[in-house]
């Protein structure tokens, strides 16, 4: 095994240049509080409580495929509103297909 040599510090020279830079200090003086990223415009923060279960569901579903359980709980949730409005629209033309029938035979 071979040891490694210290680096060589040149005397003469700046002694900061040999230092790690992120040991060098930073000005925070114009940092603000929050997030890096802004928030996306569409949508809205909520505190929801669900049971234990459901969130380990969720969670293990993207421990699998990657992603964030919270973005799939919000795509879970879509996707029953679409197939809630394909119901309603499905018994809408039912009952109307049904009427017209029930005229129809009524008018026979």
């Amino acid at each position: 095994m071979n040891p490694q040599k210290a680096p060589q510090c040149d005397l003469q020279g700046d002694p900061r240049e040999d230092q790690d830079p992120l040991d060098a200090e930073i000005d925070f003086g114009d940092a603000r509080p929050g997030p890096v990223l802004p928030a996306d415009p569409t949508k809205t923060r909520i505190t929801i409580r669900l049971d234990a279960a459901v969130i380990a569901w969720f969670k293990d579903q993207v421990a699998e495929t990657g992603g964030s359980y919270q973005t799939l709980i919000n795509e879970t949730l879509k996707e029953h509103m679409r197939g809630q409005q394909q119901s309603e629209q499905l018994e809408r033309t039912l009952r109307r297909v049904l009427r017209e029938e029930l005229a129809s035979s009524q008018t026979s």
